[in-house]
């Protein structure tokens, strides 16, 4: 046989040959390093025999050489688990972005912490020095099932019976395929590397609760995250990173800045303490203020609706599993999950006019939807969520620029925070709404705005929002994660399904497009991921209290009280710190609380009228007149630096 290397050159192997054996036929210095081998795009074990044609060998410099030893790390870290805890149920366990998990269903008493994780990682130290080979077998689903039944390891045997079930009837599942590395057998589709000694450094993270399948009503269990490494170096770095984002975790910041606290009477639904509040209040009137600058009309619409307009928006179909209904008067009555059907609601209420186009409406708008209690988050993952929601109705002719000024409405938002977006195009999912023809005009006006208008952007296939396509902005915070934020959508299902219409200048009925549009996502995702981007540190507009006044001793409250409140009065949030403590000690909390500045006074300072001035992180500033201080910090706030 015959296979085409990278470089164009050909290579003829025997009948039969492996993925090994085309790197060995290159040389033994491939043939060591290989982790894999890909074929017509697909990833596979080199120990799977070749078709003729292109042939690549993956390394560790190979993009997919992480997954690959991540998915080897997840399966050593099942085969420590089974022998360390006898009785275990294994359920499933994939590479993910950063590492790997494995879940498990312990005996009854036994409970896994990070505590653990060194018994564990020492057990997994002896796998992976003994160079266990990962060797696939494929076996009839019968045997699979018999198999895991008699080891008692029902969710394999369900995920099988799953499979046989979802399987399309011209195509059943006959076989099954079954990874062995050591004393452990798991059902795995692959690839794997050649053996467990290419896992040149791991760590375990985390241990949390999930359910099975993601379904509350399951089994909950024991999720082991780790991560592994192609190197020692690798992994330091990683850990570092891990230490950081730990640093930063919202729900701690939030505790310790006391932003925002969360309860289980409540679920899902967090409530804003008054230092959150104030983020919230900024946030709000920079939605404001930008909404009418660009031409928006601000509304207010109910959370509950009668179930018919759910029927009629196609969110009954859908996704009416992530809502909540409720009986009134006989009536099913459903929380808003989307702020759109209401206002198609206030678009139908007047008769509409190719002049009145393009309408554009905002609203803070709460809605509801019920996410699992296993994902939900501190406040990036929520129940109760208020977007920065907004629905643009206008004639095919505005569509395209509309889309760009909602895309430029989006850059400015993010630049108040020195963020710079990433756009992604996102086309038509397998359960959607509207016909094709719908979805075919939709992704192609997208496309041209985004191309048109020289703006770069990734595609991202099949997940579009139910009823559209869509364009979503994906940021990098300051220690290099990705969160997606705002999304531009077109539609042209729900105009229809309402009935929307408006006279064209030939004074014939036309129906409108509409353009769903969130920048910041929801207020109470953007302010945690804010919380982490800023590490709590807040520039000084958004910052909760932007000044503190620490007087040196009692003698000096009165100034300090009187400075407070002529500073207040020009508009900052400034307390007083009236404890007999030090100023040592005073500045040293202030500095724990990250408040941006601290006003020292004292006898020089109260005779001359004023302020010692100390900046979070940078110390002294020196002495300024408190009229001076004010307006210069007024300037800084106003300038959104």
């Amino acid at each position: 046989m015959k296979v085409t290397l990278p470089d164009g050159s050909p290579l003829e192997l025997p009948e039969g040959a492996t993925g090994a054996d085309a790197a060995r036929a290159i040389g033994e210095g491939l043939a060591r390093a290989a982790l894999g081998v890909r074929q017509n795009g697909d990833l596979r074990d080199l120990d799977a025999p070749l078709e003729e044609g292109p042939v690549e060998i993956v390394t560790a410099k190979d993009p997919d050489a992480l997954w690959l030893i991540r998915h080897d790390a997840a399966h050593v870290l099942a085969t420590a688990v089974m022998e360390l805890y006898p009785g275990v149920k294994i359920s499933i366990g994939p590479p993910i972005a950063d590492g790997f998990y494995y879940d498990f269903e312990f005996p009854d008493g036994v409970k896994v912490s990070d505590e653990d994780f060194e018994r564990i990682e020492q057990k997994m130290r002896e796998h992976i020095s003994a160079d266990e080979h990962f060797e696939r077998t494929d076996v009839p689903v019968e045997e699979a099932i018999e198999r895991f039944r008699a080891e008692g390891q029902d969710y394999k045997v369900e995920l099988i019976e799953d499979l046989i079930r979802d399987a399309d009837p011209a195509h059943p599942v006959e076989t099954v395929s079954l990874y062995r590395n050591g004393p452990f057998t798991d059902l795995c589709r692959g690839p794997h590397a050649p053996g467990t000694r290419r896992i040149k450094a791991f760590k375990l993270t985390s241990v949390a609760g999930a359910y099975w399948r993601g379904d509350a009503a399951r089994q909950m269990l024991t999720r082991i995250y780790g991560t592994a490494f192609l190197s020692k170096e690798q992994l330091e770095e990683h850990v570092e990173r891990l230490e950081e984002a730990r640093a930063r975790d919202h729900r701690k910041l939030g505790r310790e800045l006391s932003l925002f606290m969360l309860s289980d009477l409540s679920p899902g639904s967090p409530f804003w303490l008054p230092n959150g509040t104030h983020i919230w209040n900024e946030l709000t009137s920079l939605w404001r203020s930008t909404n009418v600058e660009r031409g928006y009309t601000e509304v207010r619409t109910p959370i509950l609706y009668d179930v018919d307009l759910w029927k009629r928006s196609g969110h009954w179909d859908v996704y009416r599993d992530n809502m909540y209904f409720t009986e009134v008067e006989g009536r099913t009555m459903g929380l808003k999950p989307m702020n759109c059907p209401a206002h198609c609601q206030i678009y139908k209420h007047e008769q509409r006019s190719y002049r009145d186009l393009p309408i554009r409406l905002a609203e803070q708008g709460l809605v509801h939807r019920h996410e699992p209690s296993g994902t939900l988050h501190g406040v990036l993952r929520v129940r109760h969520i208020t977007q920065d929601d907004a629905h643009v109705f206008c004639t095919e002719d505005q569509l395209e620029e509309e889309a760009l000024r909602c895309l430029d409405f989006g850059f400015y938002i993010y630049e108040q925070f020195g963020l710079k977006p990433r756009l992604e195009l996102s086309t038509r999912p397998e359960k959607r709404v509207g016909t094709d023809e719908m979805w075919d005009k939709a992704e192609a006006a997208l496309q041209r705005t985004l191309e048109k208008n020289g703006l770069e952007y990734d595609l991202n296939e099949g997940d579009g929002a139910f009823y559209g396509p869509k364009v979503d902005a994906h940021i990098t915070d300051a220690i290099g994660r990705s969160w997606q934020l705002g999304t531009v959508q077109l539609d042209y299902y729900m105009p229809e399904r309402f009935e929307l219409a408006y006279t064209g200048a030939d004074n014939a009925e036309h129906r409108p497009v509409m353009i769903h549009r969130a920048l910041m996502g929801s207020f109470e995702r953007f302010i945690g991921i804010l919380i982490e981007h800023y590490a709590g540190e807040f520039p000084l507009w958004l910052a909760p209290v932007q000044a503190i006044v620490l007087p040196i001793s009692d003698r000096h409250l009165d100034y300090a009280r009187r400075s407070a409140e002529s500073l207040r009065e020009a508009g900052l949030r400034v307390q007083v710190d009236e404890r007999s403590e030090s100023i040592k000690k005073k500045i040293r909390e202030a500095e724990v609380l990250k408040v941006p500045y601290m006003l020292v006074v004292g006898d020089a300072e109260q005779e001359s009228g004023a302020l010692a001035v100390r900046r979070h992180r940078e110390g002294d500033q020196g002495a300024q007149p408190l009229a001076e201080f004010g307006e210069r910090a007024l300037h800084e706030i106003a300038d959104r630096r």
